[in-house]
């Protein structure tokens, strides 16, 4: 990897001007993203890479003084903190706001990429709310959605995986009341958050590119974006080898499973209420007879989240497109089973949803 560029001396040196009509279409996709019209300040979420960097210049030129950036430093690599520094400075010259963020523990090494990106949301939500942000930008473009799609039609996922980098959502802080949720204390917790939209998804990896290189932004290259031991590589190196892959094609079907998994999601929120049935405050009975098994895996997932949630579970890697079929097969047939740190029992057609006692040490 090269080192990073000296940042410029002067703020007219930091930033070249940008096409105004590079401008226009950022501002226009922020409002899409967002469904509204923009207020008070934005977060940007940069690495330092040539996509962060761009949607950086390009907010900074659509929303002068209303721009924050923060940049997250995992550690991982001897460059990472020269790469937060890179960031920092530049933002400095031309008078952005600027936050290097640390996790506060080690990365996994047993999934480092999904424990990374856990860390990361959870370093930028709080810095976000802290802020008082109107929202919190990423820099995922539409060749990282179609890379997506591939990775996850590669699992098996359905509607809800397909769906891909979401357009928008809602990233939340929990703080529980003391003493929540065991002896019996009522489930109660002061919640906010912070909108995270992707204003980008319309956008290609070349034109970001081309809009740093132009602009005079420096930025940097992560090596682990040309490592093969991650799928995601993987999925880029099979689009790059095969122009008959469109990713604006799949990109577009990963939005039309968004949409479809939105529109099942209104009808679950229904489901949910009718089926789950009155449990402790730490665990999560429903009723799965007679539902088809697209809505038993939603509300398994949804159960899942919850117990995760109240019961601070970190063991385990879980997402919205974790893979829980071997969950359902088993449950199915009538036999309990464990799944990210959480335990269901089936008894009928009630499942019952609770942490899993801890491991035995041998």
């Amino acid at each position: 990897m090269s080192p990073p560029a000296v940042p410029p001396a002067s703020a007219s040196d930091a930033l070249s001007p940008l096409d105004p009509a590079w401008v226009e279409r950022f501002r226009r996709d922020i409002e899409a993203a967002l469904g509204a019209a923009t207020e008070g300040t934005l977060a940007l979420a940069v690495s330092g890479g040539p996509d962060s960097m761009a949607m950086l210049a390009l907010a900074h030129a659509g929303f002068p003084g209303r721009v924050a950036a923060a940049t997250v430093d995992h550690r991982l690599r001897s460059a990472s903190a020269a790469e937060a520094r890179m960031v920092a400075d530049w933002c400095a010259t031309v008078g952005i706001p600027h936050t290097t963020l640390r996790p506060p523990r080690r990365i996994f090494r047993s999934n480092v990429q999904a424990d990374a990106r856990h860390l990361r949301y959870d370093l930028l939500g709080h810095w976000a709310i802290e802020l008082g942000a109107h929202a919190l930008l990423t820099a995922h473009h539409c060749d990282d959605q179609a890379e997506t799609f591939l990775m996850r039609a590669r699992r098996g996922s359905g509607p809800g995986g397909l769906g891909g980098i979401r357009t928008r959502w809602r990233w939340e802080r929990h703080r529980w009341h003391r003493g929540y949720p065991k002896a019996g204390v009522a489930a109660v917790a002061d919640v906010d958050g912070v909108t995270v939209v992707r204003p980008l998804l319309g956008w290609r990896r070349a034109e970001l590119r081309a809009i740093a290189a132009q602009a005079a932004i420096p930025f940097v290259d992560d090596p682990s974006n040309a490592d093969d031991r991650f799928d995601r590589v993987r999925m880029r190196q099979l689009l790059a080898q095969n122009p008959w892959l469109d990713p604006v094609a799949l990109a577009r079907s990963a939005r039309s499973c968004e949409e479809s998994d939105a529109a099942l999601a209104a009808m679950m929120h229904w489901i949910a209420t009718e089926r789950t049935l009155a449990s402790d405050a730490d665990e999560r009975r429903i009723d799965m007879a007679g539902l088809p098994r697209e809505l038993k895996r939603r509300l398994a997932r949804d159960a899942i989240g919850y117990v995760r949630l109240v019961a601070s579970v970190t063991e385990g890697n879980w997402s919205d497109s974790t893979n829980i079929e071997a969950l359902l097969d088993a449950l199915e047939a009538g036999a309990a089973t464990t799944q990210a740190g959480v335990i269901v029992r089936p008894r009928g057609t009630v499942w019952t949803f609770r942490e899993a006692p801890p491991r035995r040490s041998h």
